[in-house]
């Protein structure tokens, strides 16, 4: 199990991430940054990676399934899709991929804008402790992370930090109000 001083290097796991995609990632395929953490991402993997990726943020606050629990939260971003979601390869990106919720509400919100050919997933941190049966195509770095610390990823430009800290999952993006 990872502890809070053995987290890797942020920029180590974006390179790592890039070198992923580089070469199997369709040369048309569209980026979406799932608000918050992963639209910076994928803001900046659509320059890193070769080909013209079109760039869209989806907000999937509305879609998650404690949406009725706990209501919405503060700070919903528009959901932007500058392109036709019918028959695009899509390359949905978050920051960190844990309990897999955030990824099934994104999903059926992108099918509420047309039937993708492909979807696959790009996350910078795998942290296990999945809830749901979603698996990354492309990652960064893997880690075995007890459930009571939160993995949280900053920016610093474009450089990604990676941290643990104990307590609520809330992404640091979300935190800071990072689109």
């Amino acid at each position: 199990m990872t502890t809070a001083d053995q987290i890797p290097d942020g920029e180590a796991a974006l390179t790592a991430l890039v070198e992923r995609m580089r070469g199997a990632v369709a040369h048309d395929a569209a980026f979406v940054g799932i608000y918050t953490g992963g639209a910076w991402l994928a803001e900046l993997l659509a320059k890193l990676i070769p080909g013209e990726h079109p760039l869209g943020f989806i907000d999937v606050s509305y879609y998650r399934d404690d949406y009725s629990q706990v209501g919405l939260k503060g700070g919903a971003k528009r959901t932007d899709l500058p392109f036709d979601v019918q028959g695009a390869n899509i390359v949905l990106v978050d920051d960190v991929l844990y309990t897999g919720r955030s990824v099934r509400a994104a999903i059926n919100e992108l099918f509420d804008f047309g039937r993708p050919a492909r979807i696959e997933l790009a996350v910078l941190v795998d942290r296990g402790g999945r809830e749901l049966p979603f698996e990354p195509t492309y990652c960064g770095v893997r880690l075995a992370v007890a459930r009571d610390l939160s993995i949280v990823v900053s920016r610093d430009g474009d450089r990604p930090r990676i941290a643990a800290e104990p307590g609520a999952r809330m992404s640091a993006a979300a935190k800071r109000g990072y689109k």
